[in-house]
């Protein structure tokens, strides 16, 4: 029997409306940062894997036969039955790493100031020689305070030395291409030597035609450098067969850094030149002064 006081039995709630209702229709789910060997399953893919990679917007999971598959990270995920959402890892900041060698394989001395220069100094015969000596040697030269000059040219070479006048802690060193038996730059490496100034200066060179050869074919990408017929101005023939602009001394500049960018250190570049290079450094920092006079 109802009394006045009573209150109706209300299944439903007072207000259905009352309250976060979408709290009760959606559910959390917990996010979970795809790392490596985690094991998840798809959940509609019918496909189980454990996380071999990831990245902002995928994840690779490699069953147990080593099959991959990649996945759109995101909601879709099982862990032991239960939904979850992938998310990616934090991107890795790798410690910024102190250089050890320097780009000719020398030991590296971390904020090592310049040396005065010398005054003994290191001659090449043009820009793109001195611009690659510097790429690959230019750390080690400015600790030992090393100028390199170029001449534009071994036919200076004399003319150079007699305004020098090389002498002991005074000495010089030449870099010169296509030192070869019999070539032009052979009878002057020789002429030097028989002059006053031997004792003081030391011609050394590599027996390609251009220091471009001294870059190897592997850091370029190539089998070999071009064969270019005889007539041919060499650097010129060297863009014709690579397919590059070759009409004037602006494509030819832009060619050299094009393969200039290439060399990041001494095993790009040919042992015949390697060594040189290496030789000539020993022979003007012995016994040199420490600035010029």
């Amino acid at each position: 029997m109802r009394t006045e006081d009573a209150q109706p039995d209300d299944r439903y709630g007072s207000d259905v409306l009352a309250g976060d209702w979408r709290s009760v229709r959606r559910p959390v789910v917990a996010e979970v940062t795809a790392e490596l060997d985690l094991v998840v399953e798809v959940a509609d893919g019918g496909w189980t894997g454990a996380v071999v990679g990831a990245d902002r917007r995928t994840v690779a999971l490699e069953d147990r036969h080593g099959r991959v598959r990649h996945f759109p990270l995101g909601t879709g995920f099982l862990i032991d039955g239960e939904t979850v959402r992938l998310v990616p890892p934090a991107p890795i900041v790798a410690p910024a790493r102190v250089p050890t060698r320097t780009a000719s394989g020398s030991l590296a001395v971390p904020d090592a100031p310049a040396r005065v220069a010398r005054a003994s100094r290191i001659l090449v015969e043009g820009r793109h020689d001195a611009e690659l000596v510097e790429r690959v040697w230019g750390d080690d030269l400015r600790i030992e305070g090393v100028v390199v000059e170029y001449l534009e040219g071994i036919d200076h070479l004399r003319a150079f030395l007699d305004d020098f006048r090389p002498a002991p802690g005074r000495r010089i060193g030449v870099l010169v291409d296509h030192l070869v038996p019999g070539s032009k730059e052979s009878r002057i490496a020789e002429a030097i030597a028989a002059s006053p100034h031997g004792p003081h200066t030391l011609v050394l060179g590599h027996p390609y035609v251009d220091v471009w050869q001294a870059v190897t074919p592997r850091a370029l990408g190539i089998a070999a450098w071009p064969v270019v017929p005889r007539g041919v101005e060499w650097k010129h023939g060297v863009c014709e067969a690579f397919g590059w602009p070759h009409e004037d001394q602006a494509d030819i500049a832009a060619a050299w850094q094009r393969i200039l960018s290439r060399v990041r250190g001494f095993a790009d570049l040919e042992p015949s030149l390697l060594g040189r290079v290496e030789e000539l450094i020993d022979f003007v920092t012995e016994g040199s002064e420490d600035s010029y006079s």
